[in-house]
């Protein structure tokens, strides 16, 4: 049985990120661009087009990643976890990316090209200068005020799956619920 066959039937001829049956073919999750099923997804050629590098995302498109997120194969995870980040300001896919549990392997091949593709940037590094990655947990350093709210971030909070932003002096993640910025100076990172 070749890769295409494969993972027909494994997706039950739909598109493994939207359920569309039209237009299907095999996408290789990156790094991997080889054929192995155990590494590539069915998907429908609207998926493919948002999924290219630099490409806009449709966001109403990707509502889908709430029954997606939870799929037990691995490159679906992966491609989940991914469009997640990229979806992250808005707060639906924020909370879910916090919700999804990934095994360390997934997680590490989910994360991959998030690092490869921020290498041009300086890195976020915490109190100590290690280097932060997106989805570490962190851990509060000193009592932090929370602007906009009437809750301070206590040191020794732990902030989990942490986001990175633009600036690497920042990150962001969920304290008492809330979403918020953090200076990455005031934390330290966790295993």
């Amino acid at each position: 049985m070749n890769t295409e066959q494969a993972l027909m039937q494994r997706s039950d001829s739909k598109c493994e990120l939207c359920s569309s049956a039209e237009h299907l073919a095999v996408f290789p999750v990156a790094p991997y661009g080889d054929d192995d099923a155990e590494r590539c997804v069915m998907s429908c050629q609207a998926c493919r087009e948002q999924l290219a590098d630099g490409s806009e995302l449709d966001v109403n498109r990707w509502h889908s990643l709430n029954d997606t997120a939870w799929s037990p194969i691995p490159p679906v995870q992966v491609l989940s976890y991914r469009l997640l980040a990229r979806l992250s300001e808005h707060a639906w896919a924020q909370d879910l990316r916090e919700m999804v549990y990934l095994d360390d392997e997934v997680k590490e091949w989910a994360v991959a090209t998030e690092l490869t593709a921020s290498d041009d940037r300086e890195p976020c590094r915490d109190s100590n200068g290690v280097q932060l990655a997106a989805g570490d947990s962190v851990v509060l350093i000193k009592d932090l005020d929370v602007k906009g709210t009437s809750f301070v971030g206590k040191r020794g909070t732990s902030v989990r799956n942490i986001s990175l932003t633009n600036n690497p002096e920042h990150i962001e993640g969920r304290i008492n619920g809330t979403r918020i910025v953090i200076i990455s100076a005031f934390v330290k990172k966790t295993n």
